[in-house]
């Protein structure tokens, strides 16, 4: 099969059922595993230990790292670890860190040391998000651009799954398992990343890797914005989930507001919705492989705004109707699953989009400056949800969401021609 060439059936499940997307399920649980330790699992500790929750509250503070990865990500490019290679060497160094940083942290008393449980639980984020510099990095140079939709697919469910399971470890303080047990036990699953990373081999790179330091921070910035259309690629990565972001902030209130409690919300769009997502990821994933990246963001974008504008049917329907007391928690379920399968399809779409507009040379550096724009839109725009809720209404809300999808999709007609293969979009970059 050449490069450009689509790929059959059975080369399509030839890679769908590859070592390296077992790889990349491994990896993706290393990921994720550690983000809600410090997010949820520290919280739970914190509770229990009836610290006040106005100082619980200062700890998402401790975040701060996996937005400002990119500063130190220039050091991850420029500078290759007398081991192991550029890319697991530094997985590596972040892995040791992370199981270092998390068996400490659950050795102290929240009641009288919360200063350097503070300071451990800033040190494993930054770990945390040192490791994701460099698995990112790892798994866009890992992948050939048609796997690499899929493998983002199976990397993002295996993210989840990590937080699942270290915010499921958590519980097992109710069944009278100590705190600082409990975080070793944490520790140990952080094996899982370990063994993977020496199993597997470093990624080819043609590209020798920056010089020094001062090429490894600047070199980034001056290949990207020297690319002709550099600014349109900024622009859609702020503009292709807008809507969706923006929409996804006022679920909650919109959901209540319509008289479902909180156990049904819990029920259906956790579970319903959690779902609808990995089927997304997964299925977006396999589509690609066969579509291609360009041709998967016009539909995957689309569908997205089509999900959105479905909500405000919830709204239409006459909530006193023998309808609706019959069957609004179904079609609940339905609308749901059918925006958190979009939502998916679109990530997975996303993600991958993103990874192939990075240069080789500069891949960690590259993708985390583009990964902490991404997240940009989804803060500020976000912030005026509840007043244009408020003012417009919720029909109208969420049909002006669906609305903002449309300048990222025209954005695609300049960066990502339909009949655009991913080579294509690769060498164009």
């Amino acid at each position: 099969m050449t490069q450009s060439s689509k790929p059959s059936f059975i080369q399509t499940i030839k890679v769908m059922m590859s070592w390296k997307m077992i790889v990349m399920f491994f990896f993706g649980f290393s990921s994720g595993f550690p983000f809600y330790i410090i997010k949820d699992v520290l919280k739970f500790w914190m509770m229990d230990a009836n610290v006040d929750i106005g100082t619980i509250g200062l700890f998402a503070l401790v975040s701060m790292p996996y937005s400002l990865k990119f500063v130190w990500s220039p050091m991850m490019d420029g500078f290759v670890p007398p081991f192991l290679g550029r890319r697991r060497g530094w997985i590596l160094i972040s892995q040791i860190g992370l199981m270092i940083t998390i068996a400490l942290l659950g050795q102290f008393d929240p009641q009288q040391s919360l200063l350097w449980i503070a300071v451990f639980a800033l040190c494993v984020n930054f770990f945390g998000a040192s490791q994701d510099i460099a698995l990112d990095a790892f798994r866009r140079e890992y992948l050939t651009s048609n796997e690499l939709g899929f493998g983002t697919g199976v990397w993002m469910n295996a993210w989840r799954l990590g937080t699942f399971v270290s915010i499921g470890l958590s519980v097992l303080a109710d069944y009278n398992f100590s705190w600082s047990t409990i975080f070793l036990m944490l520790t140990g699953v952080m094996s899982v990343g370990v063994i993977t990373n020496l199993l597997v081999p470093e990624p080819v790179v043609d590209d020798p890797p920056p010089a020094n330091l001062k090429a490894a921070v600047i070199e980034p910035f001056v290949e990207f914005f020297q690319r002709h259309s550099a600014l349109m690629v900024l622009l859609f990565i702020l503009l292709y989930k807008i809507g969706d972001n923006m929409a996804s902030t006022m679920t909650i209130p919109y959901i209540v507001q319509l008289g479902f409690t909180k156990a049904q919300y819990f029920v259906i769009v956790k579970g319903v919705g959690m779902f609808g997502l990995f089927g997304g990821v997964l299925v977006g994933g396999s589509i690609m492989i066969r579509l291609g990246i360009a041709k998967s963001l016009y539909i995957f974008g689309l569908l997205q705004a089509i999900s959105t504008a479905f909500f405000a049917v919830l709204n239409m329907i006459d909530h006193g109707s023998s309808f609706w007391m019959n069957y609004s928690q179904a079609l609940l379920g339905c609308i749901v699953a059918f925006e958190f399968f979009a939502t998916g399809l679109g990530q997975a779409a996303y993600a991958t989009y993103m990874a192939i507009q990075t240069n080789k040379r500069f891949t960690a550096t590259q993708y985390a400056l583009l990964t902490s724009l991404m997240a940009v839109p989804g803060v500020f725009a976000a912030a005026a949800t509840g007043f244009m809720a408020k003012y417009l209404g919720w029909d109208i809300f969420y049909y002006s969401c669906a609305v903002f999808a449309i300048p990222g999709m025209l954005i695609l007609f300049k960066i990502a021609p339909w009949n655009a293969t991913n080579e294509e979009l690769e060498e164009g970059r």
